[in-house]
């Protein structure tokens, strides 16, 4: 009988001992080889109050976006070929969240006092295309090297808090912003 309840006791701290052991051995001998999120997370830092200006003139400030996650890539009016795809892409991740794209807001800051085509500003409606040349605004976003090749997150309280990288893999961003949105939906009521 004693034979048995020692063999009980073995067995009871070998199951205990084994998940630490596990966790040890994961950690400092075989660590996971990747970060689960594609984009590069930022120190969250509020954007500029100052306001800044919509195409046709009207006031625009990053606080009436609050409440909404912001979609925000940085480019010229004149929209070269990589612009085109960035603005698609946006469109495109905003679509992939389903019922809650309505959360989701997509910004162009105009890099320069160049005017979009009307034929671009029509097939991406819905992008708010923010004049910032000579901005403060501008400044906010960090990268390295050129701002223009970045997509930007931006949280409901209005602070810049992740970058994706140039040419970013589309199902990762999906991904990214599916797990943004879902935990926060919980306080968007």
């Amino acid at each position: 009988m004693k034979h048995k309840q020692k063999l009980v006791v073995l067995g009871v701290g070998l199951v205990s001992i084994f998940p630490i052991a596990a966790a040890l051995f994961f950690y400092y001998v075989s660590p996971p080889a990747g970060r689960m999120n594609h984009g590069d997370l930022l120190q969250p830092t509020p954007l500029p109050a100052k306001p800044l200006a919509l195409l046709d003139g009207s006031e625009f400030r990053f606080e009436q976006l609050k409440g909404k996650w912001v979609l925000l890539h940085i480019d010229s009016g004149d929209c070269s070929a990589r612009c085109r795809n960035k603005l698609h892409a946006l469109r495109q991740f905003r679509l992939a969240q389903g019922k809650d794209m309505v959360r989701l807001e997509r910004v162009w800051l105009l890099s320069d006092g160049s005017t979009p085509a009307p034929d671009l500003l029509t097939e991406y409606a819905g992008t708010l295309a923010v004049r910032a040349a000579g901005s403060e605004a501008l400044a906010v976003f960090p990268a390295p090297g050129d701002t223009a090749a970045h997509v930007y997150v931006v949280d409901p309280h209005g602070n810049l808090m992740m970058r994706f990288p140039e040419n970013p893999d589309p199902t990762r961003v999906i991904k990214d912003l599916q797990r943004l949105l879902r935990p926060s939906r919980i306080g968007a009521g």
